[in-house]
């Protein structure tokens, strides 16, 4: 029995009903949506709600990604696809705003911190971040500078408010702006923190479901794990894994800032990357023991015999 016959074309396991979901497939994604559930339930996002957001996101998704021949779908076909109701894969298609493009102050402030953490002028001799004056004196590289090379449609001393607020920098008593992580990491702000919850989420995703639909080439997507840790070895890992995953992060704004700079793309093949890490650790549930079923009466009594 050669592979083909065990495993359909469709990825479906053998024996399974043509066109039911894969069982594997459905398993992974009980496993992916508990944490959002868990999320959901302490935001008060209920079941109804989420039912209707995914409604949305089913016909978004058709119509951007699986047009036939670059025609655009039909209702029709996109119920097909899907499973909406026609009426409402109607109303959704012509009656629904699309979602709120980002917060440019969000989009902003990562792009100072990036170039904070990259570019040379702004690091001192161990490519730490510096303290930056506030504003120019004397010549030296000023908080404003730096938000001025990033954009100019925006006063420096506006951005360095939302960035406080934000928890993002802090500024000292001699008016030194110093950057409070090693990232942008708005700390304070639920809003902000949804944000970039949701683009790194996003692409993680993206790159995991690229690599379970066997598209060419794969994605990096690696990780290490172990169930045999004690509280303060996983204390140990998290440290290291916190250092060595900068060390990665930071090399690597480096590299796309001077590859921005020297080798910049035609605009219609322009394209956009994010590296990311994560780090997770939880106390491993003990397994249940199992117990032998009982036997009835009559089963122990004809066992006897």
């Amino acid at each position: 029995m050669d592979a083909s016959s065990t495993v359909s074309k469709k990825g479906e396991s053998a024996g399974a009903i043509p066109g039911a979901p894969n069982r594997a497939v459905v398993t992974a994604l009980r496993r992916v949506l508990r944490p959002v559930v868990r999320l959901l339930v302490r935001q008060g996002i209920t079941f109804p709600y989420v039912a209707d957001l995914l409604k949305l996101i089913y016909v978004e998704t058709a119509e951007a990604e699986f047009a036939l021949g670059g025609r655009p779908l039909t209702d029709s076909r996109i119920t097909l696809l899907t499973g909406v109701h026609r009426k409402d894969v109607r109303h959704l298609r012509h009656d629904v705003e699309l979602d709120a493009l980002p917060q440019p102050t969000l989009t902003l402030g990562a792009q100072i911190v990036a170039r904070w953490l990259g570019d040379p002028s702004y690091l001192d001799r161990r490519g730490r971040p510096r303290a930056l004056p506030r504003t120019p004196k004397g010549g030296a590289d000023s908080f404003a500078a730096l938000v001025e090379k990033v954009s100019t449609n925006v006063r420096p001393r506006s951005v360095l408010d939302e960035l406080l607020r934000l928890g993002v920098v802090e500024v000292d008593a001699d008016d030194q702006v110093h950057l409070a992580a090693r990232g942008f990491i708005p700390g304070k702000d639920l809003d902000a923190k949804a944000f970039y919850f949701g683009e790194a989420i996003h692409d993680h995703l993206a790159a995991a479901v690229h690599n379970l639909a066997g598209e060419s080439p794969t994605w990096l997507e690696r990780s290490v794990y172990y169930d045999e840790l004690s509280p303060e070895a996983i204390g140990k890992l998290t440290a290291r894994s916190e250092e060595l995953s900068m060390q990665v992060l930071q090399e690597i704004n480096r590299d796309g800032m001077a590859l921005e700079a020297s080798d910049p793309p035609i605009p219609e093949k322009r394209m956009r990357m994010r590296l990311g890490v994560y780090f997770y650790a939880e106390p491993v549930l003990p397994t249940p023991a199992r117990t032998p079923p009982k036997l009835s009466q009559k089963k122990r009594t004809r066992s006897s015999q």
